[in-house]
């Protein structure tokens, strides 16, 4: 099984079905799986499973945690003998436990005035563990190595599947990250230009206080201005939203589940934009913020959806 999960950017999104046969022996049987998943913060696996196999339940959860990196995911298999010994048979201890349970049932409910509806033959054969499907090897170690030999056609579409998503999120991922890049060069030209007429109104706002106080230190004057220009400079914020634009797209190359990693980034992008915001001071320079704001949230969106 090795190089059958090409490591690339995937979907937690994906479902994928098998059927086929398998012969043990005199034995033979006819198997389907489903194998189904969608968002989830970790792997959280759950396995629909027929009664009675020592043993699969451990194996498939062994192969899937191999497999799998994250989602939600569901794995159902319908197993059924169709050799002549696995005809239909009726368990009679579980029809009698079972009769029992429907005669105290109808008991205590016309004990509480309560009339329940007739219940059929089809009704009783259809509880659990009536009917004996002939599923239920004495040695089960053969049947679960010959299903988990035939998973794997099962995970390869499930991957395949997985890896068709992925690759349409990571377009519309590249074309998020390059608007959030665009948008940030954008604001560095605006802040350039906006340095220059920041400074011009730091100098009049400078001589004006000259003018009112005649008094105070000019010097002091000109150590909190400057303090103000640093408190508003934006150098900085673009600088890290530069660098978060070129974290992200390394992650989507790197060949290794990203969700997690990408889905902490767009913290530090939502940080950088909020603070552009805050410290604009400048209309043009607070909308770039606010588109800013919006791409990311946008991203974060499709980053959820990654494993």
């Amino acid at each position: 099984m090795e190089g059958l999960f090409t490591q690339m950017v995937k979907s937690m999104t994906g479902f994928a079905s098998d059927r086929g046969e398998i012969s043990i022996d005199t034995e033979h049987y006819t198997f389907q799986w489903e194998l189904r998943a969608v968002n989830g913060r970790g792997l959280d696996l759950r396995l629909r499973l027929p009664d009675g196999i020592e043993g699969l339940e451990a194996a498939l959860r062994a192969r899937l945690n191999g497999a799998i990196a994250r989602g939600s995911v569901t794995l159902a298999l319908r197993l059924q003998r169709t050799d002549s010994a696995a005809a239909l048979q009726i368990d009679s201890a579980a029809l009698e436990a079972a009769l029992a349970l429907v005669a105290q049932a109808e008991t205590r409910a016309a004990e509480s005035g309560l009339q329940l509806a007739p219940m059929t033959a089809g009704d009783l054969l259809a509880l659990r563990g009536v009917m004996d499907t002939g599923t239920d090897p004495a040695d089960s170690a053969p049947l679960v190595a010959a299903l988990i030999a035939r998973l794997d056609p099962l995970l390869a579409a499930f991957d395949e599947a997985r890896q068709r998503e992925g690759a349409a999120l990571r377009r519309v991922l590249e074309g998020q990250i390059a608007e959030v890049a665009r948008l940030t060069a954008e604001a560095r030209a605006l802040a350039e230009l906006r340095r220059g007429d920041q400074a011009d109104a730091l100098r009049a706002a400078l001589a004006r206080l000259g003018e009112v106080a005649p008094s105070v230190d000019p010097g002091r004057l000109e150590q909190e201005l400057a303090l103000i220009a640093v408190r508003s400079d934006l150098t900085e914020e673009l600088d890290r939203l530069a660098a978060h634009c070129a974290a992200a797209r390394a992650h989507l190359d790197s060949g290794a589940p990203v969700g997690r990693k990408l889905d902490f980034l767009m913290q530090e992008f939502n940080r950088e934009a909020n603070t552009l915001c805050a410290k604009s001071q400048h209309a043009p320079l607070t909308r770039i913020g606010l588109d800013l704001k919006t791409v990311i949230d946008q991203m974060r969106e499709q980053v959820q959806n990654l494993e």
